[in-house]
């Protein structure tokens, strides 16, 4: 064991918890395994050691550094613009770089109790011209860089990587987890157009929207697959697992009994009453209005929007075409590994603290892939 040969995932939700690894020299190589679904923490340190030990074993090596896939309700994003006079000289990476330290400080500054996942320049205008990506062999008098920062709160982000210390396994990237499966299904699907990416999980659901390959806001709602379950438990007076399958399972016809004394339709109506309110609240928060004349389309993804996809949908009043992404554990996975391997050229690359002595900047990010 020991060869170092894979790269290992880690999506660690609030109500389940799924990895991947990825065999970097053989594609047909690669091991998934996930937990059961769970409502509440407890138990978590050991759910991760019994996946651990389940990669380890099928992959015959051991697991020294992951890399973290997480959300948060309360993640955030920031768009910040920063702008610097140049000499008329050819515009060099380490300008940009210096534009985008300078910002990344302003972030921190601000946002003292936040991690900052991700990076992306968004816009270029060099010399009063935009550019989507930076151009090569151009000279410049006046740079100004549209800079779009995606952060997660810094308790969360400790709290897994004291986690997995006690299995002496390292942090190697923190990744947004809905950020990452956005752009990872965005380009399986090739999407263009007007698109917003809703994630409906346990306690949140993210928005996350895009035009022409350019990330225009992350939005996050503090409702999800959860609030379902309450609304259930506090109506039908039933406790909180049974209204968990009481929704899983709605639409099979034998989940109502004569033991119960609700209807199906009663049933039917606290979930979609809900399930309503999220996609129009998702939808709201799909970013700027001048964008909604264009073609739009809006794709439900994560656990809790599997209850929106069955035979009674079409119940459901909401104006917008929804499209439905059937995910798996390895899809997740994938997206994250994607995401490291993908990178596209808008995204600053991030990089872990090493022994080895580096440049300044180098220490921070690198630029680019």
């Amino acid at each position: 064991m020991n060869k170092e040969n894979f790269q290992t995932f880690f999506d660690c939700g609030f109500s389940k918890i799924r990895a991947g690894t990825f065999n970097t020299k053989n594609n047909n190589k690669n091991f998934f395994s996930e937990s059961k679904f769970f409502t509440d923490q407890l138990n978590l340190e050991s759910k991760i050691q019994n996946i651990i030990t389940s990669l380890e074993k099928d992959s015959d090596e051991y697991i020294n550094t992951v890399n973290l896939m997480i959300d948060s309700p309360k993640m955030l994003s920031v768009n910040i613009s920063f702008s610097k006079r140049l000499d008329g000289s050819k515009l060099k990476k380490t300008n940009i770089q210096f534009l985008v330290q300078e910002a990344k400080q302003q972030i921190l500054k601000y946002y003292t109790d936040y991690n900052i996942a991700h990076i992306v320049i968004n816009n270029y205008k060099i010399d009063n011209v935009d550019y989507s990506y930076l151009p090569e062999e151009i000279k410049c008098n006046f740079i100004s860089l549209d800079i779009f920062f995606i952060c997660l709160p810094e308790k969360l982000v400790f709290y897994f990587k004291d986690i997995f210390s006690k299995f002496n396994i390292s942090i190697n990237q923190i990744i947004c987890s809905s950020y990452a499966k956005s752009i990872n299904y965005k380009n399986k699907l090739n999407l263009t157009d007007y698109t917003s990416f809703v994630d409906v999980g346990f306690n949140k659901t993210s928005v996350i929207s895009y035009y022409n390959n350019k990330i225009l806001s992350l939005e996050v709602l503090p409702v999800g697959g959860n609030n379902i379950t309450k609304d259930i438990s506090k109506i039908l007076e039933t406790d909180l697992s049974l209204s968990e399958n009481l929704k899983i399972n709605f639409d099979q016809n034998n989940m109502i009994s004569n033991d119960h004394d609700f209807s199906f339709e009663t049933l039917q109506k606290i979930i979609f009453a809900r399930t309503e309110e999220i996609l129009e609240l998702s939808f709201n928060s799909s970013g700027p209005n001048s964008y909604m004349r264009s073609p739009f389309s809006m794709v439900l993804m994560g656990e809790g929007s599997k209850i929106l996809d069955n035979q009674y949908t079409n119940k459901i009043s909401f104006a917008k075409v929804i499209n439905f992404l059937e995910e798996t554990t390895e899809d997740i996975c994938r997206s994250g590994f994607n995401y490291l391997t993908k990178l596209n050229d808008q995204e600053v690359i991030m990089i872990p603290k090493k022994r080895i002595k580096q440049g300044f900047f180098e220490k921070l990010f690198h630029l680019f892939k």
